[in-house]
């Protein structure tokens, strides 16, 4: 599924902005990026599936096939057979299309199995569980949970590197919606605050994210996350108190300087921040 619906995309500000545009590609020795055909205002350059496999691997682990366009798919089944090794194992950060709409059939051209939290993504496998630990040809992930974006969403540790894979909690570009009622602000904050403890405690030194550039800095790209989320909590706020009832009011009000494309993306957030603000004052 494209980025045209706001309702299951990431981006509140996922727009490609100025720099040279992300293309994926291998970023380190265990990780390489395949792009997959579906960019927009939601989902920047487009969905990264991710390809990690220990070096001199014969298996690697696929994350994030990615939509339901069979020209990705091969694509990524093509890059994983031309370098002699096969998919061993796929992995859905989160439930939505432009990430697992393709995982089936991807599960069909290479006969590997899905994980995920959500049961509903599993195929042949068992789901995913917080804090675990997979491991396939001496490729270790560690596995968080970090709801917020949506309840089933998962960040994924690769220690040897000191990287997250992020898919939409934290993007390459921009800040995430938080897809109320299935993604909730209090959640989505208790996740974010879990990842600068465990940029501290692992040592990370980049992000991959399921759109856009990867990311160096994640203390820093954490903190800059909480910061924005409180500067919009408080803008939120000062909404409601200057009279604004509706969710579509806030946003005409506080992301005025958001392009209007974006605004149903940005009332799904906002609809998460009344229910924070009710909650929680």
């Amino acid at each position: 599924m494209s980025g045209a619906s706001p309702d299951v995309e990431p981006g509140e500000f996922a727009h490609p902005g100025p720099g040279r545009a992300w293309a994926g590609g291998a970023v380190s020795q265990r990780a390489r990026c395949v792009l997959a055909p579906n960019p927009g205002p939601m989902t920047l350059e487009g969905t990264n599936t991710w390809v990690l496999g220990e070096p001199g691997a014969r298996r690697v682990v696929v994350v994030d096939p990615g939509p339901g366009i069979e020209e990705h798919l091969l694509a990524v089944r093509a890059d994983v057979l031309q370098t002699g090794r096969r998919v061993g194992l796929v992995l859905l950060t989160h439930r939505h299309p432009d990430h697992a709409e393709g995982a089936a059939r991807f599960a069909e051209l290479t006969g590997a199995p899905v994980r995920a939290l959500d049961p509903s993504g599993l195929l042949g496998a068992e789901g995913l569980t917080d804090d675990s630990t997979l491991e396939v040809d001496g490729l270790v992930l560690r596995v968080l949970r970090t709801p917020g974006h949506t309840g089933d969403s998962v960040c994924l540790l690769l220690p040897a590197e000191g990287s997250m894979l992020t898919g939409d909690t934290v993007l390459g570009r921009g800040t995430s919606v938080v897809a109320h009622p299935d993604g909730r602000l209090a959640d989505y904050l208790d996740s974010l605050h879990r990842l600068v403890e465990w940029s501290s405690r692992a040592g990370l030194r980049l992000l991959l994210p399921g759109h856009g550039p990867v990311l160096p800095d994640p203390a820093g790209v954490l903190a800059g996350y909480l910061a924005h989320r409180a500067e919009r909590l408080e803008q939120v706020r000062a909404a409601v108190a200057a009279g604004d009832r509706t969710a579509a009011e806030v946003v005409a009000r506080v992301y005025s300087d958001v392009d209007r494309s974006l605004w149903p993306a940005a009332e799904l957030s906002v609809r998460a921040q009344l229910e924070y603000l009710r909650q929680h004052g």
